[in-house]
């Protein structure tokens, strides 16, 4: 198979595996070069599909195959996101991932970025209102360490992700494509509004 067709068939079969079993695109890219090519070990890079071409690949099979409820789902996340945001306006949220950037399915979780003085602090705030939540430390968008903070909040699963305060200028620059990768309460609003065929973000 030719290069560009295996790496499309790469990116469609992780494609279907994200909107259909939930899975992360790391996973799923793993799971889609066994499935095809018999191997669990990674190709080489000229074959593999970045993450921007499995998201047009997702973004093509929602239409095709859940476009009579994917929006209505995107919707119900996105509303869930602005509740969750202002319950977090102190901690500065923005919202990121697939409910952001209009890839959401029925498995996908609410992604929040926030960007504040101390990461105790939102642990602290969540103690306090009797959420019990999982953390971890992953790579930020600026290579630094992270914690998230993962739990169940108006019955979605949800990943609050702090940042220092000072990170937020520089993740308010558009991303490699020229659009934006997180939007604050006043953009999740405005996407709400927006007509309900318009899940992109521009």
């Amino acid at each position: 198979m030719a290069l560009p067709n295996l790496r499309d068939e790469i990116a469609h079969a992780a494609a279907r595996m994200i909107a259909e079993d939930g899975l992360d695109y790391s996973t799923a890219k793993r799971k889609a070069v066994r499935q095809l090519l018999g191997q669990s070990a990674l190709p080489r890079g000229d074959i593999m599909p970045d993450n921007s071409h499995i998201e047009a690949a997702l973004r093509e099979y929602l239409a095709l195959y859940m476009g009579d409820t994917q929006p209505q789902r995107l919707r119900e996340l996105r509303e869930a996101a602005l509740s969750l945001m202002d319950w977090l306006a102190r901690f500065d949220p923005y919202l990121a991932g697939a409910v952001w950037n209009g890839t959401a399915g029925e498995h996908s979780e609410i992604v929040l970025q926030c960007f504040t003085d101390s990461a105790k602090d939102v642990a602290i705030f969540l103690l306090n209102a009797g959420v019990d939540f999982d953390t971890e430390e992953r790579v930020g968008f600026t290579r630094e360490v992270v914690e998230a903070m993962h739990f169940e909040r108006l019955d979605e699963a949800v990943t609050v992700v702090v940042y220092d305060r000072d990170d937020l200028r520089g993740a308010l620059k558009p991303g490699p494509d020229g659009r934006p990768e997180r939007g604050d309460a006043r953009a999740v609003q405005q996407l709400l509004e927006a007509a309900p065929d318009s899940a992109d973000v521009t």
